[in-house]
């Protein structure tokens, strides 16, 4: 893919806070540790056709960045642009135009479908929201979908309990499609499943990118699910970027020390038959009270001063590849 492509999908400086006060105490005595900034200051762009995967720990902000990126959540700070666009604060009218390209796979197959709604309705409702079809006139074009995700018409009638994990995904995935969207956010989308089951769905994601000319964010935390369906990789720590780079490039040689502690931590067979396990230490800070200077400083084996003091800037080290850490303030190496 050429580096020049154009960027469909955006995120310019995007913030998320969350206001955590719930009792009338916190509210007012003005609890100062109530803030959590889940995100902060996100820059990235993806190109069309492209999977930019996104991994990093439970907790640092993946999925936020999902919700907000579809406007599901509301930016607290920082711009969305798709397709040249800034819509970080497209009116509702606007937002029911932008759905039809832009959804997104929810990681839960077993809390993300209606119960009580059959697989035709499911699927169907986009369609009648967007286009205003009726389920009679829909039906081609629900059964042609399910057929797409590899179900059918004998499935239009059945309910969610009726259906394994991997055939929930399967219509979660056709219910994102129906509206023939160009970006689709997969949060996560095979981790509540089997590993043989989630061979498939990455498979049948890969196959309907190519047929297509979908879009993706690719949301995870694993490694080897995410360098093989991504073209380039993000990694976030604690609601922040801190390496962007190829695929190939971040998982053969990780330039952040916190990218290395995640390749490190993948199980790997030594010559006795044993699982050998390296961890960054300790475990990360609380959003409510991140530390000062670089985040990852506490559990760093390459902290400085400077690391304690000032946080580390996100920049490019070399063509295509941003590291945020202070032991590349020097130039590339």
């Amino acid at each position: 893919m050429s580096a020049a492509a154009p960027y469909l999908v955006e995120a310019r400086a995007l913030t998320k806070t969350f206001d955590t006060r719930r009792g009338l105490v916190d509210r007012l005595f003005q609890r100062r540790d109530y803030l959590v900034r889940a995100l902060h200051a996100v820059d990235f762009g993806i190109r069309r056709g492209e999977t930019l995967g996104l991994i990093g720990e439970s907790g640092c902000g993946k999925s936020t960045l999902a919700r907000v990126l579809v406007r599901l959540e509301e930016p607290s700070a920082g711009r969305i642009v798709f397709d040249g666009e800034d819509i970080t604060a497209a009116p509702a009218a606007d937002l029911k135009r932008l759905r039809r390209r832009m959804q997104i796979v929810f990681q839960d197959p077993y809390t993300s479908l209606n119960p009580r709604q059959s697989v035709e309705t499911i699927v169907g409702l986009p369609l009648a929201i967007h286009r205003g079809l009726s389920r009679r006139a829909a039906r081609d074009e629900i059964v042609a979908m399910l057929e797409r995700v590899g179900l059918g018409a004998a499935h239009l009638n059945r309910f969610a309990h009726q259906f394994s994990g991997g055939q929930r995904q399967r219509i979660g995935i056709a219910r994102a499609l129906i509206v023939k969207p160009e970006f689709v956010v997969c949060d996560e989308p095979v981790s509540a499943l089997d590993v043989s089951i989630q061979a498939q769905i990455l498979e049948l994601l890969a196959e309907l990118r190519r047929e297509l000319g979908l879009t993706f964010l690719f949301i995870g935390h694993n490694l080897s699910v995410v360098g093989y369906v991504s073209d380039r990789i993000a990694v976030m720590y604690l609601g922040e970027l801190v390496e962007v780079g190829t695929a190939a490039e971040v998982l053969a040689a990780p330039r952040h020390p916190y990218t290395q502690g995640l390749i490190a931590a993948v199980p790997r067979v030594t010559g006795r038959g044993a699982n050998a396990r390296v961890r960054a230490r300790g475990e990360p800070a609380s959003p409510l009270r991140p530390p000062a200077g670089c985040h990852f400083h506490p559990r760093c084996p390459h902290a400085m001063e400077l690391c304690r003091a000032q946080a580390p800037r996100l920049r490019e080290i070399e063509p295509g590849r941003t590291v945020a850490c202070h032991l590349y303030d020097q130039g590339p190496g």
